[in-house]
């Protein structure tokens, strides 16, 4: 198995267990928790300066501080997404600079595409055929892409609520699509059962692969170089099962541990009201969610009513001094047209919840005058263009 010299193994978020790279491939044997790709740092040699003479070409160029070198990733030059600064935005807010980090142009049209690449990478690596995950829609749509170029087998189950798009594009990547139910947990039951009938086929389901949120992380290393190593004030995060805002946090951690950066910033998790379980649990003080029975919002990529990863992420936004915003459907699409109308950017529907987030938190006075806010649009309006154009509709617009 190939990796990167700096990679040590995988070790379990929650008992600590130590995993070699090619034994660990899913969850922890010993307690089923999540496990974390964890590197020596003593042994990564990286600077601003380094850095700075490599071409900004994909995610692939942080490859000292991934498990994998770029020339056995599957990849499509997903990363490198641009940080636009929208000074309408800022105006609105009431703060120094507010910059939009556009997701939307990676290969498949979201963040999804960053993980797919980790996470079907290691697959090839540890001799999977193929590979399988229940998901909402964009990742289904992400892994069917890479697992095509890998040469793989993909099994994706999705409910019937995503978008036409992604489902027509599994099947066009050459995707086995499932659709089963109205919502992920009927993906995710659907996925269970039959991944017990095929006990070769590889999990890229989110935190059962240990490389989905690696991937992701990148995000965050491309934000604060794109800003002259200046780190955001606050980050505003549209949030499901939180793996991009965990990945984010632990690439914070990581470039401060390597002394690239001093501080953190401070992350935000938005969600919608209909389904909120992280800012429920935030506001109340609780270390876990509980898991929200009847989960009622348009923003489907974000309606994940029982994230396995709430510790994670309820440690991720005390520690680095941020917090948690919910609001409704219409305010998030509200926020998504007037993110289009004003900034000319596209942002889904889900995606938007970051947008209308921020709103929130700044008329609660969480921004300084001065501060710069980055707002993470995961993916591109167009996948859920019907949606934004009813709700135009519906204003009589």
């Amino acid at each position: 198995m190939e990796t990167t010299e700096a990679f040590t193994g995988l070790e379990c978020h929650d008992c600590d267990r130590l995993y070699a790279p090619e034994a660990g491939t899913h969850r922890c044997a010993d307690c089923g928790g999540i496990l974390d790709p964890t590197y020596d740092y003593d042994a990564i040699d990286v600077t601003r300066e380094s850095l700075a003479d490599r071409p900004f070409d994909s995610l692939w160029r942080y490859a000292e501080l991934l498990p994998f070198e770029r020339d056995v990733a599957v990849s499509m030059d997903e990363g490198a997404t641009p940080a636009i600064e929208c000074e309408t935005l800022a105006d609105e807010l009431g703060v120094g600079e507010v910059l939009i980090k556009d997701e939307g142009r990676n290969p498949t049209g979201t963040f999804k595409d960053r993980g797919a690449s980790m996470a079907v990478t290691a697959a090839v690596a540890h001799g999977a055929t193929d590979v399988a995950l229940p998901s909402a829609g964009n990742a289904g749509q992400a892994a069917s892409a890479y697992a095509a170029r890998a040469g793989l087998d993909a099994h994706v189950f999705l409910p019937s609520r995503s978008s036409f798009t992604t489902k027509a594009m599994v099947n066009v990547h050459g995707g086995d699509l499932t659709v089963s139910g109205g919502r992920i947990g009927d993906a995710g039951a659907a996925a269970t059962d039959a991944m017990a009938e095929h006990d070769d086929w590889y999990s890229l389901s989110s935190f059962v692969t240990p490389y989905r949120h690696e991937g992701k992380k990148t995000m965050l290393y491309e934000l604060v170089e794109q800003r002259d190593w200046q780190v955001p004030d606050a980050i505003v995060y549209p949030t499901g099962g939180g793996v991009g805002l965990v990945g984010m946090y632990k690439a914070a951690r990581e470039w401060r541990e390597l002394g690239l950066i001093d501080e953190l910033p401070a992350f935000y998790a938005a969600q919608a009201s209909g389904c909120a379980p992280i800012v429920k649990a935030f506001d109340a003080g609780r270390d876990e969610h509980e898991p929200i029975e009847n989960p009622d919002t348009i923003c489907g990529g974000i309606e994940i009513p029982d994230p396995g990863a709430s510790r994670w992420i309820l440690d991720a936004l005390r520690e680095s001094g941020g917090g948690a915003v919910a609001t409704d459907d219409n305010e998030i699409l509200d926020a998504a047209v007037a993110v289009a109308q004003n900034e000319g950017l596209e942002m889904a529907p889900t995606c938007a919840a970051a947008a209308s987030g921020a709103w929130a938190l700044a008329e609660r006075g969480e921004f300084a005058p001065d501060d710069t806010v980055a707002i993470v649009n995961t993916g591109a309006g167009n996948k859920n263009a019907d949606v934004l154009r009813s709700h135009l509709m519906g204003q009589g617009v």
